[in-house]
């Protein structure tokens, strides 16, 4: 089972913006620890993948190494890190991946914790 981790600043926001609904959200995202092929990509930077779920009209981002994703079978996935790092609406959605791409280029991975 891949391990799904959503970082601080998008738990805050999915919570102000959905209250008693981001349990659900919450749970969705966490699917993705049963089910890691699950999510469209987006675009990629060097290895890291970048995906994103939907619901309802939001989608939200999460990175992914691709090279792991499509070399090891299910249950050598334990290792796998998807973390979620943003939020967006359709109106939003190709500036939110530009800004995601930017961060991995300049920061890495690490550029959003």
């Amino acid at each position: 089972m891949a391990r799904v981790e959503i970082i601080e600043s998008l738990k805050n926001e999915v919570m102000k913006k959905f209250r008693g609904e981001s349990v659900r959200i919450f749970k969705y995202m966490r699917s993705l620890g049963e089910s890691p092929n699950k999510g469209k990509i987006v675009g990629q930077v060097g290895g890291i993948l970048i995906k994103e779920l939907r619901y309802e009209g939001f989608r939200f981002y999460f990175i992914v190494d691709g090279n792991k994703l499509k070399v090891f079978s299910k249950e050598e996935l334990t290792d796998l890190l998807m973390r979620f790092v943003r939020m967006s609406n359709k109106k939003e959605q190709q500036g939110v991946i530009n800004e995601i791409k930017n961060v991995l280029r300049s920061l890495g991975d690490e550029g959003f914790n």
